[in-house]
Formats: structure tokens, C-alpha cells, sequence
């Protein structure tokens, strides 16, 4: 014998005809839709608030985390702005005016970025966090122990309890064998 597929609208009117015919009383009927579409309205109204209050926390979320890109970008200026700090320390001296006047510029620049919540990573001494650090190189070392960070190339920074960049570092390998 051949099997004939069953259709969803068959199985309703089959299960009309079986509530119509199991009770002859329109009431009970009407009631079990009743009940069904309750449980619908209700079950819909759930989905909504939880809609909602994730919307919500969506929103607060991006307007936490609305200048990630901005400070990113700020970040590598402030490298190259240590950078040559730097070559002005060479160049001149720590007297040298020039040395100066870029400390403070740096001051007021790392100072403003700790106010919009931006946190340096210290990694000289650390243990090796990979969640924090990226080794871009091993070196043996008589001095470290091994696993953890003899210095850092690039500083890395939190935005608040994010990692908006992780630091640079070269890990001790322990004592040269």
C-alpha cells in the first residue's frame, strides 16, 4: 500500500474533527483555544521583555565601549610620541628644553587617558599571561626565571575591563643551556 504524505493542515482538521467529536460541548472547544492562545500571548510577552533588557544591555554596552576605535589610534600616537621622547633625552639631556616640554605634553596625554579609563599593562617581571601579553620572541636568561617577561617592545593598555591592546613582550626561556 501507498503511503500518502500528511500535510500540518490535514493534522489540524484531523484534530478539530477529534475535539469536536471526543466532546459534542462547543464550550470545551472554545476553552482549550482559549487556553492555547493564553499560553501563546503569554510565552509572546516574555519574549518581548527579554527582548527588551537585552536591547538594553546592547545599548549600554555600546556606549561604554563607543571609543575602543578612537583610543586605539590615540594609543599609537602616544608610542611614537614616546619614541621620540626618547631620541630628545639622547639628543639633549633630561635639561634640554625640548625634553622637557614633550614630558609634560606626554603627562597631560597619559593623564587624560586614564581619565576615559584607558589602563597601561606593566609586563617587565610579569609571568607570561597570554591573555594579556603577545611573546614575540624567547631569549635564554641567567638572571629570569623562565616564563616570565625580561621586557616589553610594545605597552599594551585595558579599556576598562577590556584589552584594547596587548603588550609586546620577549619571555626568558630560563638559563642557557
Amino acid at each position: 500500500m501507498k503511503k500518502i504524505p500528511v500535510t500540518e493542515s490535514d493534522e489540524l482538521r484531523k484534530q478539530s474533527d477529534a475535539d469536536q467529536t471526543d466532546g459534542d460541548d462547543p464550550v470545551a472547544g472554545l476553552q482549550a483555544d482559549l487556553d492555547r492562545f493564553r499560553d501563546l500571548a503569554m510565552r509572546s510577552q516574555a519574549d518581548f521583555e527579554n527582548y527588551k533588557r537585552r536591547c538594553a544591555r546592547e545599548k549600554e554596552e555600546a556606549i561604554k565601549y563607543a571609543n575602543t576605535s578612537f583610543l586605539e589610534k590615540l594609543v599609537s600616537i602616544v608610542d611614537h610620541f614616546e619614541l621620540g621622547l626618547a631620541a630628545a633625552r639622547g639628543e639633549g639631556g633630561e635639561n634640554s628644553p625640548i625634553y622637557s616640554g614633550m614630558s609634560l605634553v606626554l603627562k597631560q596625554l597619559q593623564d587624560f587617558l586614564a581619565e576615559n579609563g584607558l589602563q597601561p599593562i606593566d609586563a617587565v617581571g610579569q609571568k607570561f599571561d597570554p591573555n594579556l601579553h603577545e611573546a614575540i620572541a624567547h631569549e635564554p636568561s641567567n638572571e629570569v626565571p623562565e616564563g616570565l617577561v625580561i621586557r616589553q617592545t610594545r605597552r599594551g593598555y585595558r579599556f576598562k575591563d577590556r584589552l584594547l591592546r596587548p603588550s609586546a613582550v620577549v619571555v626568558s626561556s630560563g638559563p642557557k643551556k
